[in-house]
């Protein structure tokens, strides 16, 4: 990668936020992956949009991410410049009944700040483990809740430069999908519409909802939550058990024993082992059932 590209990037967010040949493995909840050829990390909208058009004035590739909780790496890493939008671009806002937060700021902190607020309807949001950037543009959800029922509109920056808003009736969201991951588009904020509720009452269902996740969810390793798209009149989790694929491990990469829709680091699992064991699920599940699982992970490299 050219060395002017790179100083001049350094200018922009600091060359303290700025890492050539960073490994993925930390930035994604896999805890795996190979190395970013340049990575960086923005303190601002402002020097997001500035880093996004100096890659794409200079014919660079690059990607944005958030938490890296639905990320795999391979092993041979990424050519070009990930950018990840995190703690640093996470500013929370509350706009009476509304909470407007920036694209780093986590699922966690924004559903927190809810319930101190006293608004519900964000309970859902609790214990996913992404930022809103990542959730506004795969539509997450939990627990019968979506980010479509929420959202009021979602600012952008789109493949021209420009800094657009879309208001919610525009985003075209469905299951783990919306205009935005269909275009391209960057998640910058989102204006997110709550209702009065009692902060207690809440706190309640947050707790449930999180002792209901412990319960079924192999949270005690590391994953990118459900490996697998729901097909349409299917649970993947149900057709991976019937194909008894519960605990296949292939090299340290695992179908979790306690819930089978999760694939599980069980120990130093390479990305080419979760990847190797993606297809071995899915090529079992399609013999048994005829059904092809898609990967909700985004896999990258």
């Amino acid at each position: 990668m050219d060395n002017a590209f790179i100083e001049k990037i350094k200018e922009v967010v600091g060359e303290k936020y700025v890492k050539e040949n960073e490994s993925m493995a930390s930035h994604c909840t896999f805890r795996c992956g190979g190395n970013a050829e340049l990575f960086v990390i923005p303190g601002s909208i402002d020097e997001l949009t500035q880093v996004v058009a100096l890659c794409r004035g200079n014919d660079v590739e690059f990607l944005v991410i958030g938490n890296g909780s639905n990320l795999l790496v391979k092993d041979e890493g990424y050519k070009g410049v990930i950018i990840e939008v995190n703690s640093r671009i996470s500013f929370i806002d509350v706009i009476g009944e509304d909470i407007v937060a920036d694209a780093g700021a986590k699922l966690s902190a924004v559903a927190v700040t809810a319930m101190e607020n006293d608004l519900g309807g964000f309970e859902f949001a609790h214990g996913i483990p992404g930022n809103i950037g990542g959730a506004v543009m795969m539509n997450a959800g939990a627990y019968g809740g979506e980010m479509k029922q929420v959202l009021k509109w979602v600012k952008v920056l789109d493949n021209e430069g420009n800094i657009i808003t879309l208001n919610a009736s525009e985003l075209e969201m469905g299951y783990r999908t919306s205009i935005i991951e269909k275009k391209g588009y960057i998640v910058l904020q989102a204006r997110i519409g709550l209702n009065i509720e009692f902060s207690e009452d809440i706190g309640l269902i947050m707790q449930m909802f999180m002792q209901k996740r412990r319960a079924s969810q192999p949270l005690e390793y590391p994953s990118a939550g459900s490996t697998f798209k729901r097909p349409e009149g299917y649970f993947a989790g149900k057709l991976i058990e019937d194909a008894g694929l519960k605990g296949v491990s292939v090299g340290g990469a695992q179908v979790s024993v306690l819930h089978s829709g999760f694939i599980i680091n069980k120990g130093n699992a390479s990305a080419s082992d979760i990847l190797d064991l993606i297809t071995l699920v899915q090529n079992r599940v399609y013999d048994q059932s005829g059904v092809m699982l898609s990967p909700e992970v985004r896999i990258i490299g």
